[in-house]
């Protein structure tokens, strides 16, 4: 991958870790990083040797503190436009509906506003014992339109998701956990090791089983009819799972007691 000035990406055989890199912003963002990560997950997406990403920010303080609203007062002061994110949206992953491949959410500090939908947007989120979530726009004139207002009631329950979206307020890291949208809390040290050990065990799956699974599961959300949502069929990753490699190579290393060698095809 071409070198960044926002972000950092690192590869370690099948993971990708991209680390949000304006620390001394608290990791916000402005139209230039929201492309640089666009751009990297756009790389994830089409890299076949790549199964598993991690998202987190770099320092001890922010995971991501939102949009740069210093970047975009002065913008608008200058020119009168608003900043546009890139049609993937915030972060490269608000708007990214059509990704299969997992994503984990390393979240080391704060992850306010747009930092916050991009954590959502993930598939798991490992939290710090220091992170802190929330979604304050209502409080600077502004609302969560990155996602934030349609993924937190899907997540955790209505009336829950209402008193943080209309209050603006902070919640810790464990409290998330509590409510449901964390999916483990760890001590700050041990927050990447962690990250990469539930990396590790999706690594131990099939890749083509993970894409199914997750693309089921994420278009069969919103339809109302169980039978319908079980039409497994219906779904190309279901279809891809049935016809591949890894769906005979499974059942034999399990039969000659090893472990698999996934393909991903």
């Amino acid at each position: 991958m071409a070198m960044a000035q926002y972000s950092k990406v690192d590869i370690d055989g099948r993971l990708l870790i991209v680390t949000i890199n304006r620390p001394e912003v608290y990791n916000a963002l402005h139209p230039m990083a929201n492309q640089e990560l666009s751009d990297a997950f756009d790389e994830f997406a089409a890299n076949p040797d790549l199964w598993v990403a991690i998202i987190t920010g770099a320092g001890d303080k922010a995971f991501c503190a939102g949009n740069d609203l210093k970047y975009h007062a002065a913008l608008r002061a200058k020119t009168g436009n608003r900043p546009q994110s890139p049609p993937k949206g915030f972060g490269g992953l608000a708007n990214r509906h059509d990704l299969d491949k997992p994503v984990i959410a390393a979240v080391n500090g704060v992850a306010m506003g747009g930092g916050f939908e991009i954590a959502l947007a993930a598939d798991i989120i490992i939290a710090s014992d220091q992170a802190r979530f929330a979604l304050p726009e209502p409080r600077v004139g502004l609302a969560a339109g990155a996602g934030g207002m349609q993924r937190l009631p899907r997540q955790i329950p209505l009336k829950r998701a209402m008193g943080m979206m209309l209050t603006g307020r902070h919640v810790s890291a464990r409290e998330g956990y509590e409510l449901g949208f964390v999916t483990a809390v760890v001590p700050h040290a041990q927050l990447m090791a962690e990250a990469r050990s539930w990396a590790g065990q999706i690594l131990e799956c099939s890749p083509m089983s993970i894409r199914a699974t997750k693309q089921v599961v994420m278009r069969s959300l919103d339809v109302p009819a169980l039978e319908i949502a079980m039409r497994n069929l219906h779904y190309p990753a279901y279809v891809a799972m049935t016809r591949s490699e890894d769906t005979i190579e499974g059942p034999k290393a399990f039969a000659e007691k090893r472990k698999p060698d996934w393909k991903g095809r």
